[in-house]
């Protein structure tokens, strides 16, 4: 179970004092801190659910969500997310993994996103169309068509039957959005690539 430090406090309201109650329960592992003000009370909690609670708003994106949805074949273990409306990119090392932030423009930001649940948790996440565009934002320095074909096939490893049957309308329409050469290459080089 996820816990605030509010949640704990109230859980030990009966103690005469609940702050020794947690530095003990943090020693003897029976709660975990995540960072400040978030524990968690088992090591199976779901890294997904806490990506968004950790550092938001964000939503789960980039090479994780990728490879959640089969594009890239590496099993992804660093929860890779997607904010805005923050200055810098963002790194937790925690006791259940490592959770990076990107910023990702304000106007890209809600769109292509899907809501999932895990055991009874919500938690947001990118559809493959949208992992990929946000992924190739971060990659600047690709901006011909055959920049992105060397970062896509070669690079990610990604199968180009598996790209054709992307949701191409989507990624032509939110590519402008994101005033970047390489996504705007990466929506002309998937034209082509369909039609071929």
């Amino acid at each position: 179970m996820i816990l605030t430090h509010q949640m704990v406090m109230e859980q030990l309201k009966e103690y005469g004092a609940p702050r020794a109650r947690i530095t003990r329960m943090l020693k003897s592992g029976a709660l975990i801190q995540i960072k400040r003000g978030l524990y968690v009370n088992e090591r199976s909690v779901s890294r997904r659910v806490l990506a968004s609670m950790l550092y938001g708003p964000s939503y789960i994106s980039f090479d994780y969500a990728l490879s959640r949805a089969g594009l890239i074949p590496e099993q992804v273990e660093v929860v890779t997310s997607a904010c805005f409306r923050k200055d810098r990119n963002k790194l937790f090392r925690t006791p259940l993994g490592e959770f990076r932030y990107y910023y990702l423009p304000d106007q890209v930001y809600p769109y292509g996103i899907m809501r999932e649940e895990e055991n009874g948790l919500a938690y947001l996440i990118a559809t493959p169309e949208k992992a990929l565009c946000d992924a190739t934002y971060k990659v600047p320095r690709a901006t011909s068509l055959r920049d992105i074909e060397h970062l896509l096939l070669d690079d990610w490893r990604m199968e180009l039957d598996e790209l054709r049957t992307l949701e191409y309308a989507f990624i032509e329409w939110i590519a402008p959005m994101y005033r970047r050469k390489s996504v705007l290459a990466l929506a002309a080089w998937l034209r082509k690539a369909r039609q071929s």
